[in-house]
């Protein structure tokens, strides 16, 4: 199998790792990709949000599968110009993955599957903002309705900043706010079959303790030891098969990775986004325990054959991945630093790029993440931070407590 993986990120790599290991692949390319992909594919140049020069490269690398990795790609309509050249894409259609684009049409699509998820207004200007406020009161949640990176939610305590970030937005989805702690559950789904993967949990502020500003994601852990029996299978039950089957019913089928957020409240649990693709760092952790074929996988997913594919199968233990962001992130990453310590193994990379004297370089506000697999969660964590503590970038900084507290078991779900 001859496959291309449209990206560049740290998603991305893990893909790459997990694509060249499948022993039906004969070559692997990726576009844009970065030096870490470049090390397992050979990279070639693209837009990656331009859907005919994509589906171009398709054909000319002779492509029998298409990995589209971020979402921007898929809004725009990527999968669908390779679909259309008669190769098969993993990656929603540009309809589909609206679920991702805009948190209004997942939140209408919610309401009408009877999906579990927060109560909502979508607002476009300052006085409906100022109701929704009122309705919900503190925390507020608001979400930027469009893509934002990873970036686009806010939830605080101060009114001032909640009404500024709306204002910035434009249009905006304000939600009550879930108690409860969160994890992600990715699927693979042709449309009609569903597959999930292991549920993980990502830590989206840059600090510890669960402080700062939200970031694209600073570290993840596999699988959850704290998760409540049957989680997954009640996830499938009242979220996920009737999202599909809602989106079938529109004429929109979604085939590709579903990806749930979910908050696990005490009333069970609820939905805080749906994404259109892997999750990163997520991705890193949860396939760094997947023994089944990547590519075989998502190829019966993008062929509409994944009922008749066998079941997962799983590496006993856990997965921890760490982020090194660069100085500045998530406001204003410095880029242009000098990188040691990449060549390891387990070190993913994200925002890197070789300069023209050779030299490994920071591209990006997440630089780079250390994943590691260990007996138990606490063995991953010690073997995360091992390969972190091995990587030099000039004012780097990470945080010291990802799945920490799940190590100590310091995570209960309510009720």
């Amino acid at each position: 199998m001859r496959v291309l993986l449209i990206g560049g990120g740290g998603r991305e790599h893990a893909l790459a790792l997990g694509l060249v290991a499948d022993p039906s692949v004969e070559a692997l390319f990726a576009a844009p990709g970065n030096p870490g992909v470049g090390e397992v594919a050979a990279l070639r140049d693209v837009v990656p949000t331009d859907p005919a020069a994509v589906a171009a490269l398709a054909v000319e690398c002779g492509a029998d599968l298409v990995v589209v990795g971020p979402e921007a790609p898929l809004v725009a309509g990527v999968a669908d110009a390779v679909r259309a050249k008669g190769i098969p894409a993993f990656g929603p259609s540009a309809e589909a993955a609206q679920l991702e684009g805009s948190k209004a049409f997942a939140k209408d699509v919610m309401t009408a599957a009877g999906v579990p998820t927060a109560r909502a207004y979508t607002c476009a200007d300052a006085e409906s903002v100022g109701q929704a406020l009122d309705d919900f009161g503190a925390p507020y949640v608001v979400k930027n309705d469009c893509l934002a990176a990873g970036k686009g939610v806010v939830v605080t305590e101060d009114r001032r900043v909640a009404e500024e970030h709306a204002r910035e937005c434009g249009q905006v989805v304000i939600e009550e706010y879930l108690a409860g702690p969160e994890a992600s559950l990715f699927v693979v789904t042709d449309g009609e079959t569903a597959v999930p993967l292991l549920p993980a949990q990502d830590f989206k502020r840059v600090g510890d303790g669960d402080t700062g500003p939200n970031t694209g994601g600073m570290g993840a852990y596999a699988p959850l030891p704290w998760a409540p029996p049957g989680l997954v299978d009640e996830v499938m039950r009242d979220i996920v098969h009737p999202t599909l089957a809602e989106l079938r019913r529109r004429g929109t089928p979604f085939a590709g990775l579903l990806y749930v957020g979910l908050a696990i409240t005490a009333a069970g649990p609820r939905v805080i986004e749906f994404n259109a693709r892997f999750g990163d760092p997520e991705t890193q952790a949860v396939l760094a325990l997947l023994e089944t074929p990547l590519a075989g996988l998502l190829h019966a997913a993008a062929t509409g054959e994944l009922a008749a594919h066998p079941p997962l199968r799983w590496r006993e233990g856990a997965a921890v991945t760490v982020v090194v962001a660069a100085e500045g992130y998530p406001a204003t990453p410095r880029t242009g630093d000098v990188i040691h310590g990449a060549e390891a193994s387990g070190v993913i990379h994200a925002g890197t790029r070789r300069a023209a004297d050779g030299t490994l370089r920071s591209a990006g506000g997440r630089v780079l993440c250390g994943t590691a697999i260990g007996a138990d969660l606490a063995a991953a964590r010690d073997a995360a931070y091992e390969l972190v503590r091995g990587i030099e970038l000039a004012d780097s900084h990470h945080r010291t407590d990802i799945a920490a507290a799940a190590v100590d078991g310091r995570i209960a779900t309510p009720g």
